[in-house]
């Protein structure tokens, strides 16, 4: 909308023009632009719809005449994650989700522990087995060293 004259601004149309307070101002004409900086008000000027407005010559409501149709929001799957998976995670509450965190820990953990026992035991009937093999095996005679380097 021209902050000016109240008409609508085609893409690609109009000058923008922002101000020292940081406000934006849009014009549809060069005109439109020159009359707002010399401060002629709009409402004074036939030609502008705030002084249409103004003299009654159109009525308030016929301007916002025009509204776009509410947009409405459509949740699709992401890959790797079905809609229910998400509907379901959405519904989920902090509570709920702390207690599947600490069961996970508690799995992983319990998982751990067998790990480390399995290896104990492991090494257990390794040692016991080199054990065996040592005492089964004679000790070997010791050779006589060989005296003198060449035959």
């Amino acid at each position: 909308m021209c902050s000016y004259t109240e008409n609508r601004i085609y893409p690609g149309r109009g000058r923008r023009h922002i101000g020292k307070d940081g406000k934006t101002y849009f014009f549809i004409s060069t005109k439109a632009r020159s009359m707002f900086h010399q401060k002629i008000k709009s409402v004074k000027l036939t030609w502008t719809l705030a002084w249409r407005r103004f003299n009654k010559k159109i009525r308030v409501d016929e301007l916002n005449k025009k509204r776009k149709t509410k947009t409405h929001r459509v949740q699709k799957a992401v890959v790797g994650m079905s809609l229910d998976e998400i509907k379901r995670r959405r519904a989920e509450t902090r509570a709920d989700r702390d207690a599947k965190h600490d069961v996970a820990v508690k799995e992983i953990k319990e998982r751990k522990v067998k790990e480390l026992a399995a290896k104990k035991a492991e090494k257990t009937k390794q040692a016991q087995a080199q054990k065996a093999q040592q005492k089964n095996q004679p000790k070997a005679a010791a050779k006589p060293a060989q005296k003198g380097g060449k035959k």
